[in-house]
């Protein structure tokens, strides 16, 4: 390592550990000390960074990382290339690698939520943009992840509204011949994708069972068939009335036939189905225009909360990762349950006999500190 002063500068050199040169300029003796010293320290704490690695640019590293995400989904991939080409690119495309600073992304995620993207939006953005910069430092172009520790806008909240037990019998009438679809996914909890692939022989009838094991996705307008979300398979009971609908519904049919396709025998798309079905549907049976689709799956769970069916069971039959989501979702309608088991324990501590009730007119005794 040296330092050597040229015009009205000094540069500074040391061969790395793969035995080249680098060197750099400074305007300070002192700065080129100090770089110096550092890259000494790095080698010895084998920490040490080729700096030519991290001059890549983001738009050409995040494309390349991108194809290396064999194992996501084919709709995940599809939205991520998205979020990358509409929010992350424009921004970053021609910045490398090793100039991409903590600062800059803050300003960058002040400027999405300045340019109308939602708290969703903004934090999936910013999520894929650290999984790009953290694959950037575990493949040693960058020494930290300057995305880490961002402030993100907290997610909004939905009220999702739920239909009570005669308004999905409501909604269900009106849609039709789709009667026994909306029953389903109202009754069920399965996600739109779940239902539309489901087959004959995924139903045992004599369980009361439904086995979901495939899912369709909408990939850019393209269907595709694969496992169900977090890949997932799952067992869902089936209330006996709606097991007998369904055996009825099915009989003569292929096993490997699908329950639920349109009248030319194709796979039904939710865009198609909400227009002509759900929406006329909705409107008929005087529910809320807020209700989507998709809400039928939170009322199923709201339904099977009243029939008293306990928070792990609940996670298993939606098919959540964790049981954290499901209390995040439903959570609030289970209430009353600490009263519930409060009593319990009131019932068990009198069983003994040596439970005291206190006299409402009994003195107060000293309080405790």
């Amino acid at each position: 390592m040296s330092i050597s002063k040229r015009g009205g500068s000094w540069r500074a050199r040391y061969y790395g550990p793969d035995g080249r040169q680098r060197s750099k300029s400074f305007k300070r003796k002192s700065d080129a000390e100090r770089w110096v010293a550092q890259q000494r320290a790095q080698m010895t704490q084998g920490d040490w960074i080729d700096p030519a690695r991290g001059r890549v640019t983001f738009g050409e590293y995040a494309p390349g990382w991108l194809e290396t995400r064999t194992s996501a989904k084919p709709k995940t991939r599809h939205q991520q290339a998205s979020l990358l080409r509409l929010h992350i690119l424009p921004a970053w495309r021609t910045v490398q690698l090793d100039r991409i600073t903590f600062e800059d992304l803050t300003r960058w995620v002040a400027d999405l939520a300045a340019g109308g993207l939602g708290p969703s939006g903004i934090r999936q953005s910013v999520y894929l943009m650290s999984a790009v910069l953290e694959h950037a430092v575990r493949s040693g172009r960058i020494r930290s992840n300057p995305a880490r520790g961002l402030a993100l806008p907290r997610p909004r909240r939905r009220d999702h509204v739920f239909l009570t037990h005669g308004q999905l019998a409501e909604l269900a009438d009106t849609a039709g011949r789709w009667r026994l679809l909306v029953l389903v996914l109202g009754y069920t909890g399965l996600r739109w994708g779940e239902a539309t692939a489901l087959r004959v022989c995924d139903i045992d009838f004599t369980r009361r069972r439904i086995d979901v094991r495939r899912a369709f996705s909408d990939v850019g307008g393209k269907i595709m068939l694969g496992t169900p979300k977090s890949h997932l398979a799952r067992t869902v009971p089936l209330p006996r009335f709606l097991a007998a609908e369904l055996a009825a519904s099915v009989q003569g049919k292929n096993p490997d036939g699908l329950v639920f396709t349109t009248v030319s025998g194709s796979v039904v798309r939710s865009a198609n189905w909400r227009q002509k079905v759900f929406l006329p549907a909705r409107k008929q049976a005087g529910i809320s225009d807020r209700f989507r689709i998709h809400d039928l799956r939170h009322t199923a769970a709201a339904l099977m909360i009243q029939a008293g069916y306990p928070p792990k069971m609940l996670q298993e039959i939606l098919g959540h990762a964790s049981i954290t989501t499901t209390l995040d979702l439903y959570g609030h309608l289970y209430p009353g349950d600490m009263d519930k088991y409060a009593d319990r324990l009131d019932v068990a501590a009198a069983s003994t006999g040596k439970a005291k009730t206190r006299p409402e007119d009994e003195e107060d005794g000293p309080e405790d500190t």
